[in-house]
């Protein structure tokens, strides 16, 4: 029989099939100033410890003005332990990377979602 996901408290619960818990974990990685030098700046989403495989990740971006980015996603990874993870990339220039206040990185499974905390630019090393 399928496993039964279900959401409770940001953890990721699948009962019944194989009575085992998980908790989805999701950490966001700032640029590093040797790139912000470069001009440009990669922000990292890395979400692990997920079942089933069909999480999607996406991203929020709170700051001033108009700030544009590309998205890129890896394909989902199956790890020994049998769960999974997914990692999703934003690429932006540096100087919009000056006006993003914070980012945040969000995993959804049909209705429920797991939200990173927020990464706040003032945290991470300036260029």
């Amino acid at each position: 029989a399928a496993c039964c996901c279900g959401a409770w408290r940001g953890r990721c619960c699948c009962g019944a099939c194989s009575g085992w818990c998980l908790e989805i974990q999701i950490v966001v990685l700032g640029p590093s100033s040797e790139e912000l030098k470069q001009g440009k700046a990669t922000v990292m989403c890395v979400a692990n410890k997920g079942f089933p495989s069909d999480w999607s990740l996406s991203w929020k971006v709170d700051g001033s003005g108009s700030i544009s980015w590309e998205e890129s996603r890896s394909p989902v990874v199956q790890e020994n332990d049998g769960l999974y993870s997914w990692s999703s990339t934003l690429r932006l220039p540096a100087d919009h990377w000056m006006k993003v206040g914070s980012v945040t990185c969000e995993a959804t499974q049909g209705s429920h979602t797991v939200v990173s905390e927020p990464l706040m630019r003032d945290q991470c090393p300036q260029s």
